[in-house]
């Protein structure tokens, strides 16, 4: 199946959902914030709603499911696009830029002794000192870099670059909702099978406690790819087909590979569906995308549009 990137030349955004279901039961259990717990409130029509994923988190296992942890490099399909490595004082693997939470803004990157990304990003940049912010030249530096950094986002929150002015909103987002939800209240005990009456507050005794799932006719998981933005970086087509298949493939990965969000909270895909444009582009299956990237990829390296290397080494020293 080869991909229609013609027919998302005329739209700003490409929008997708999937329907998504308990992969056993009914209940599942939902992100919880501090101070909040569940992110319960009401939809436009009265109807209850819940936020089952959040925007950061869903960013964050896009990037989890296209990583190899045992290789400690990008999942096969994706070998070849520039990433950052930090390794620590003994030279073994500490982090990376496709994991880290502020990505390429990382301390671990920027802040240890090893200067060597800070300085390219200072000598690349270094006219944006004063004045307005070049955000293309910006997305050039990232492709050559850090490439998954133009999808995710980036704030480079350092004054020595161009005054901590460097930013770029994310251009694949994501999150997961359940509309028409119920609470499914349960609860258990932490049984203490030696001295069930002991001191709870240093850990012994029996501990009941409450728990409440959710329970959801309908649960669904958006993503929005902002083409418009792609292109407003005037990396050419060859960078915006790439950056558009590998946006597809996050996706893909995630709802594949991605889904048991926590304990309790482990979901199966039932449909997935394009509702923008509203016709013209079927969405590649993931073999597809797994047959295009090696080659789209070898071709943005070819034409010189990622550093030489693709793996800049970092090593960590405080």
């Amino acid at each position: 199946m080869s991909i229609n990137f013609d027919a998302l030349k005329q739209t700003p955004r490409l929008l997708i959902e999937a329907k998504l279901k308990p992969l056993q039961g009914t209940r599942f259990q939902p992100t919880g914030f501090p101070d909040l717990g569940p992110a319960q409130y009401q939809g436009p029509k009265g109807e209850k709603m819940l936020l089952v994923e959040s925007a950061q988190s869903v960013a964050n296992r896009l990037e989890l499911a296209c990583w190899d942890e045992v290789k400690d490099d990008w999942v096969a399909p994706l070998r070849g696009l520039p990433v950052i490595k930090v390794l620590d004082k003994e030279g073994k693997p500490l982090t990376n830029s496709v994991l880290e939470s502020h990505r390429i803004n990382s301390p671990y990157i920027l802040e240890g002794t090893d200067k060597t990304v800070f300085d390219i990003l200072k000598e690349e940049l270094a006219d944006m000192t004063e004045g307005a912010v070049d955000l293309r030249k910006l997305a050039g530096v990232l492709m050559r870099y850090d490439t998954n950094a133009l999808l995710h986002g980036v704030f480079l929150a350092k004054k020595e670059l161009a005054g901590g002015r460097l930013r770029l909103p994310r251009a694949l987002s994501g999150f997961i909702e359940a509309t028409d939800v119920e609470v499914a209240a349960s609860g258990g005990v932490k049984n203490d099978r030696v001295n069930p009456s002991g001191d709870t507050a240093k850990g012994f005794g029996n501990v009941p406690f409450a728990r409440d799932e959710y329970v959801s006719p309908d649960i669904t998981a958006y993503f929005n790819l902002d083409l418009a933005q792609l292109r407003a970086y005037r990396l050419g087509e060859e960078a915006e087909q790439l950056l558009t298949a590998l946006a597809l493939y996050k996706i893909r990965r995630f709802l594949e590979t991605g889904l048991r969000l926590r304990t309790a909270c482990d979901l199966d895909l039932e449909d997935i569906a394009v509702t923008r444009p509203a016709e013209g582009f079927d969405l590649p299956a993931t073999e597809a995308l797994e047959e295009l990237l090696p080659s789209l990829i070898h071709a943005a390296a070819s034409n010189g549009l990622f550093n030489s290397e693709p793996v800049t080494t970092v090593t960590y020293r405080k």
